[in-house]
């Protein structure tokens, strides 16, 4: 694999007396803004203060009055707790984050929140703070990176070409899923994935020794990657380390930085008391006086930094000037090409995907069973044909999900093309990764796995709902219909968990066709993830199912003939649609006047306006006269309606038709709660 001329160009000069003024000027912000806040943590951005000028003045490329250039380097702070240090360096930049807002920091309505925020913050490139997760969007990024740039790019034609760097503490590297990234990044060859590790050996409760004592350098060289170790403070050491990182073009790279948490401070220096608390009045005055730093005003910045640092923004827009000329001339030389990646690159799908879609419909014989899982198999295959720039993978579950898109290899460093992730058995890892390969943005993702593995993937799946990602997590085996595997891998409270999520839209289509609606809802949405929760059974293909409907959350599957007031509705989700459908059914034939609705998503239904929501669930026909029915929690169900037919244990290994019996989802014993109901 070759380089890249970005990674291959020297570092830019920055005279190192105000480098060393600089440093002064991150720690003197980060401690005043905690004082000042009363809260937060001054230690990490003190500690991180010298490698941070390094790599910030001499490698990062950015564009401050363009936090949004697509060829920007990425930089993750994913120990995010160290807020201020970014805060800083945004605000040092310029970046649209004047003093004042550092001086707001952690109050309402501020743009310094007291973790990083992407979307909240201009310049802030992924939400941190739960650690790990950073670490995690990092190989995200630097993934999309390669799979874009080897699309695109075209001989005489660079055009995507960046890093991804970041800033990890002892706690990122002591979580699982900076574990489980780690292993796939050195297993992919990530060479453009450059980590500093703040190696300062304190956590909160104390040490490191009393629970971190392994060869964190030995580690990730066996998980293949790049390591180096240098003090931390020593400004020729990391540059030079970061120069010998971006040489190693095959493997991502760690450079363990030792490093001394509140760097300077007389008395905290290297203590867990300077972790999460202000240094106090007393012990700032002391660590400004010992570099000597002026004691008022606070949160002083020196002139001769300010205007070192606005020369380099010049150098900034300049790279970004050169791009935009490149890119002129990549649309003249390849205009298709070019056409794509400005689409791809605002979020749109290609005009091919609704058609696709559209087809997708009629490719579902009515009266045809078969499992959600294997139509989303279908409809997926056909939009990876349409739309080239979609990309995912399951937990080594690929074939049981149906995931597994045609015509493309598995991505690795030898084919980097390849569209096929192959995330093996680390579903908070592959969470986390697809939400780094949103946050890069021109691509579309999605992950898979059963649903009752959604726990594990829980902190990333929040992440996602919170940073307004797309990303499509695609959970098969959604209920105990799943059969003998028996109650440890039968979901009975998932779908429900899951609803709870703010911004997470959970589907559960309840045949072929709702399928279909399911991945066009999923596609169409561009501030925040959606869930689809599938079946292992077959399910019969309905005449009267709607794709439409899916977009809607909820719509009226069926309804008695002729006028009059209803008698009650059932309500349906998933494969109990076509039980609600046979049970009214059975009610009609008895005179009783029933509706059926479909409810594949109750967040788009809740989006919907009072009108259409009234006219698919009548207040007339009030929650009393209504029946929930869904293979899963009851809790929550209340909102729609007073009865719910559900299941509030776990399950059970036995055949499916059998648990069906055992667990009264059957024409029968639906129409036996019916009858309690009416009384």
């Amino acid at each position: 694999m070759a380089s890249s001329p970005r990674a291959e160009s020297t570092p830019r000069t920055f005279d190192p007396a105000t480098a060393e003024l600089m440093v002064k000027t991150i720690k003197g912000l980060a401690m005043d803004a905690v004082q000042a806040a009363n809260s937060g943590h001054p230690g990490m951005p003190m500690g991180c203060a010298d490698l941070a000028t390094v790599l910030w003045t001499e490698f990062l490329t950015h564009a401050p009055a363009d936090p949004g250039w697509f060829d920007r380097d990425r930089f993750v702070l994913s120990a995010g707790h160290g807020s201020m240090l970014i805060y800083s360096l945004l605000h040092l930049t310029g970046y649209a984050l004047p003093l004042d807002e550092l001086k707001n920091f952690r109050q309402w309505g501020s743009k310094t929140a007291g973790h990083p925020e992407y979307g909240h913050t201009p310049g802030v490139d992924v939400t941190t703070g739960p650690l790990g997760s950073g670490f995690a969007a990092g190989v995200g990024m630097a993934l999309a990176e390669r799979f874009l740039a080897d699309h695109f790019n075209r001989e005489g034609h660079t055009i995507l070409d960046h890093l991804t760097y970041g800033i990890v503490s002892d706690g990122d590297l002591m979580e699982g899923l900076a574990s489980e990234a780690a292993s796939l990044a050195g297993h992919l060859g990530l060479g453009k994935l450059i980590y500093l590790y703040d190696d300062n050996q304190i956590s909160i409760d104390g040490g490191t020794d009393i629970t971190f004592t392994e060869d964190v350098a030995k580690r990730f060289d066996a998980y293949g990657w790049h390591v180096l170790k240098v003090d931390g403070h020593d400004h020729a050491a990391v540059r030079a380390a970061i120069v010998a990182a971006r040489a190693a073009v095959d493997k991502p790279s760690l450079i363990c930085c030792r490093t001394v948490i509140a760097h300077g401070a007389p008395t905290k220096a290297g203590t867990s008391g300077a972790h999460g608390a202000p240094l106090g009045a007393e012990e700032i005055a002391a660590t400004k006086r010992a570099m000597d730093w002026p004691l008022e005003p606070t949160f002083h910045v020196p002139a001769t930094v300010s205007e070192a640092l606005a020369a380099q923004r010049a150098v900034h827009a300049e790279a970004k000037a050169d791009w935009d000329a490149r890119m002129t001339a990549y649309r003249e030389a390849h205009p298709e090409l070019g056409r794509a990646l400005d689409q791809a690159i605002a979020g749109e799908l290609p005009a091919e995907v609704g058609a696709v879609l559209d087809a997708a419909i009629d490719g579902f014989e009515v009266g045809a069973s078969i499992a959600t899982r294997k139509s989303s198999h279908k409809v997926l295959s056909a939009l990876a044909e349409a739309h080239p720039l979609l990309l995912g993978g399951s937990a080594d579950l690929a074939g049981s999900n149906g995931v597994a898109l045609p015509g493309t290899p598995g991505q690795s460093k030898e084919q980097p093309e390849g569209r096929n992730i192959h995330f093996g058995v680390r579903e908070h890892g592959m969470a986390g990764v697809c939400n780094g390969m949103a946050l890069h943005g021109g691509v579309r993702v999605f992950d898979a796995t059963f649903l009752v593995f959604s726990d594990f993937m829980r902190g990333a799946l929040r992440l996602s709902a919170l940073m307004g990602l797309p990303v499509v997590h695609v959970f098969t085996h959604d209920s105990f219909y799943l059969g003998e595997d028996g109650p440890t891998h039968q979901p009975i409270e998932h779908a429900m968990s899951l609803r709870v999520m703010p911004n997470l839209h959970v589907i559960r289509p309840g045949d072929a066709r709702e399928t279909v609606g399911a991945w066009r809802h999923a596609l169409a949405r561009t501030d925040g993830p959606t869930a689809l929760l599938l079946t292992r059974q077959g399910l019969p293909t309905l005449a009267e199912a709607q794709a439409e409907g899916v977009t809607r959350g909820a719509y009226v599957l069926s309804d008695p003939e002729g006028e009059g007031e209803l008698d009650g509705i059932l309500i349906a989700t998933g494969s109990e649609l076509s039980l609600a459908r046979s049970c009214a059914e059975s009610l009609r034939e008895q005179g009783q006047r029933v509706r059926v609705v479909s409810m594949p998503c109750w967040e788009a239904f809740a989006d919907q306006d009072a009108a259409y929501r009234e006219s698919v669930l009548p207040a007339a026909v009030g929650r009393e006269r209504r029946l929930a029915i869904e293979a899963g929690a009851t809790l929550g169900w209340e909102r729609y309606a007073d009865h719910v037919h559900g299941v509030d244990h776990f399950g059970a290994s036995a055949p499916a038709k059998v648990l069906a019996e055992k667990f009264g989802f059957t024409v029968d014993a639906v129409l036996a709660r019916w009858a309690a109901i009416r009384g």
